[in-house]
């Protein structure tokens, strides 16, 4: 018997770790799994592009139902293409009876959301009329569904959590404005319904994070649509993906006042600790997407008549572009998306399942593209344990 364990370093960048097998990428850090046309990072620079657009383009001229036709079917809509695209979203604007269920009761025992979506789009696969049906054009089909399904759960949620009686969704809303609707009950104002719609058109694709890639991994075993959705909301729940938003604000309540931003982020990087909403793993500059949320949230905090909480952000960004520029640490989206958030009246949990109710989009049309290219994945890890150990009857263990 071989009793030996090999030893295995890592590296102090935590990059690789150098096994007796080989160098290890750790987290998989880097590695190509895919090719794709769907986003593209340029994280030297800070740029961001959707199907080959500029993020900044689209933000400026486009709504999430233009970007989620671009992000699906590869070219944005003409007129009527955008306008048979909205009303196809409008028409799936309701759930099964079963599926209400669900999620209203998980909403009214206090789950969290994100189990609820969970629970909601695993259980609403149950539904599919031609659940054998591995098309593309299925697929595509069943990608606007759930793109409808998600506010809808997660307004439900919200509505049950709280002993509200649900709202209807209104089928002559836009996507945005009418999930702010099942939310609270009115019509959002033009602001308000821009908060959201932004955060969407921002949110909907970046090439492969964990979420995607877990996504992947499902779809590569040929299972269906719903429980690979399904599996990126479950790695989108954990905090070291999504929640960073929730975090932010926490942060700036705690701070207070603009005059305190200074000397509280000068302690934590002196106590070695993080700014929340700084940094990013691709990104070694300003994140494309925090720049063009952060002109939002100026505008809704004078809309809303409260701009504590962005002049707090403004004086903590001062201390970090000071600080932690040279490191290659910037602000990114979460740094200002939580204000927007906070603003609109939405709780913490919320949060993140706003965060999957955009990428859903970029998670489905990657599914879809990588079924074009399948490939099971299968990695390996180098096994670093004893071998040929005896086997020791029970009643002679020590």
């Amino acid at each position: 018997m071989s009793e030996e364990v090999k030893e295995v370093k890592i590296e102090t960048s935590g990059k690789v770790i150098q096994s007796p097998c080989g160098p290890i990428i750790h987290g998989l850090e880097d590695v190509l799994v895919k090719t794709t046309t769907i986003s593209d990072i340029d994280g030297k620079n800070g740029i961001l592009w959707y199907r080959g657009y500029r993020i900044d383009d689209l933000a400026k001229y486009s709504t999430f139902e233009e970007v989620a036709y671009l992000i699906l079917y590869g070219k944005l809509p003409n007129r009527k293409e955008l306008e048979d695209f909205k009303e196809l979203l409008a028409s799936y604007r309701d759930l099964p009876s079963e599926v209400y269920s669900i999620v209203t009761t998980l909403g009214k025992v206090k789950a969290h959301p994100m189990l609820a979506l969970e629970a909601g789009v695993a259980a609403l696969g149950a539904f599919d009329e031609n659940p054998n049906d591995y098309s593309k054009e299925a697929n595509l089909k069943r990608a606007v569904k759930l793109t409808s399904a998600l506010p809808i759960m997660i307004a439900a949620h919200y509505r049950a959590s709280r002993g509200l009686d649900l709202v209807k969704p209104r089928k002559d809303l836009s996507h945005a404005a009418n999930f702010l609707y099942m939310m609270f009950g009115k019509e959002p104002d033009e602001t308000s319904t821009k908060a959201i719609d932004l955060y969407l058109v921002l949110h909907i694709d970046h090439e492969v994070p964990a979420s995607t890639f877990a996504t992947l991994v499902a779809i590569s075993t040929w299972t269906d649509l719903y429980s690979a959705i399904a599996a990126g909301i479950a790695t989108l729940k954990g905090p070291l993906h999504g929640g960073a938003n929730e975090a932010a604000m926490k942060q700036y309540l705690e701070i207070g006042s603009p005059e305190n931003a200074r000397p509280y982020v000068e302690k934590l990087l002196a106590e070695g600790k993080r700014v929340m909403g700084v940094g990013h793993r691709v990104y070694k500059a300003y994140d494309p997407r925090a720049r063009i949320y952060k002109e939002l949230v100026r505008q809704l905090s004078e809309v809303k008549g409260n701009m504590t909480w962005y002049r707090i952000a403004e004086e903590v960004e001062k201390v970090v572009l000071e600080k932690l520029a040279p490191k290659k640490l910037y602000p990114n989206i979460d740094f200002w998306s939580g204000i927007a958030m906070y603003l609109l009246g939405i709780p913490y949990e919320y949060y993140t399942p706003i965060f999957a109710m955009s990428r859903v989009v970029g998670w489905a049309a990657h599914a879809i593209e990588y079924l074009d290219q399948h490939r099971l994945f299968r990695p390996r890890a180098c096994y670093t344990g004893p071998h040929d150990v005896p086997y020791v009857p029970i009643d002679k263990r020590q």
